[in-house]
């Protein structure tokens, strides 16, 4: 398969194009990432989410040590060709690594960030069991 439908994406000076993770049944935004060519790439030939990783500088299967994957329903591409939407059931119910089922928890209220959305496992527990189980050899 050619790899020309990569090019109709505007990526940013860096290589870049913003992402926006929706759970396809309820509409809820998720997330957003940051994917360059590779893991736009990866993404369609796995259909499940992959994402860069701005701070580690790598590519980052989403749930590669959380479990918590995304099953990619559908890859949408805004008017400007700069966004990607992907339309994704989230395994496991939780897609923020707050333990929570996305990212967007925090209201402004007035001047004040208010939690609007509960902890669903607590983050230490998400990660000691993934890291427990790399070490076993049980994958990521």
């Amino acid at each position: 398969m050619s790899d020309s439908w990569l090019n109709k994406v505007n990526w940013t000076h860096d290589g870049l194009v913003p992402v926006i993770a929706q759970d396809k049944d309820s509409g809820t935004v998720l997330m957003v990432a940051w994917m360059n060519r590779d893991a736009l790439k990866r993404t369609v030939e796995s259909g499940e989410a992959v994402y860069w990783s701005r701070s580690r500088k790598k590519l980052w299967h989403k749930g590669e040590e959380s479990g918590h994957v995304q099953k990619v329903h559908e890859i949408r591409l805004d008017c400007d060709e700069d966004v990607i939407l992907l339309r994704v059931e989230q395994i496991g119910g939780i897609a923020c690594h707050t333990g929570r089922n996305n990212c967007f928890f925090q209201k402004l209220e007035g001047q004040n960030w208010v939690s609007m959305e509960p902890v669903l496992k607590d983050p230490a527990e998400i990660y000691r069991a993934a890291h427990a189980s790399i070490q076993n050899g049980d994958g990521a």
